[in-house]
């Protein structure tokens, strides 16, 4: 019997994109919901006893608990490598797989954070993104390079993860939308995971606004 599977989730956050990738994965999981915009659930013991940055996503997984969402995604579609999200150990596409992983974290959220607060790099050698336009300069060259998903013809995790910042980034006109971009995104989203995941992340909403009174 396979361990017991966790969500620490707060609809309409980030934590929505490893709702998405749960879906993916097509395994049963259990959601722990947060409410985090009234009862600062996340701010609670309880909770900060899973993150102690009281941030979503969290994930248990049997004893194992894993917090960031880049890491959880990592870890998920290795632990479950019957969905094929993850090129294994040996695969020429690893390497590509945890480079734009780690960039994602390591440069585009960064990046997109820095430009929301409008923040204006003093020093480019100090930041892990250079700046903001080379950043998206590599993510574009990239995204027109490959295709139709990130690791070309192999769809996997990057794509739920790139997908859902790209969608939520652009939504939001941090990120120009430019045709390849929007043709990108379209293509996640219209994964039947993505509509599965939407529609729960919708239900759980109307859960914790009924919860409220």
């Amino acid at each position: 019997m396979s361990a017991a599977l966790t969500l620490f989730h707060s609809p309409r956050t980030r934590s929505s994109t490893t709702l998405i990738l749960l879906e993916e994965l097509g395994v049963p999981y259990e959601v722990h919901l947060l409410d985090m915009m009234v009862k600062g659930e996340h701010r609670k013991p309880e909770y900060l006893a899973i993150n102690p940055m009281g941030k979503v996503p969290a994930i248990r997984h049997g004893d194992t608990i894993v917090t960031e969402q880049v890491a959880i995604a990592l870890y998920l579609a290795d632990a479950f490598p019957q969905a094929r999200l993850a090129p294994p150990i040996g695969d020429p596409l690893r390497g590509a797989y945890l480079r734009w992983l780690v960039f994602y974290a390591a440069a585009f959220e960064p990046a997109i954070a820095d430009k929301a607060a409008g923040v204006q790099a003093a020093n480019e050698a100090m930041m892990p993104y250079g700046n903001f336009d080379r950043m998206l300069d590599v993510v574009s060259g990239h995204l027109t390079a490959s295709g139709p998903w990130w690791l070309g013809e192999t769809f996997s995790a990057a794509d739920v993860i790139w997908g859902s910042g790209l969608t939520w980034t652009t939504m939001f006109k941090i990120v120009p939308e430019h045709a390849g971009i929007r043709a990108y995104t379209d293509r996640v989203n219209a994964r039947p995971a993505a509509a599965a995941a939407r529609k729960r992340d919708e239900a759980l909403q109307a859960q914790l606004e009924k919860a409220r009174g």
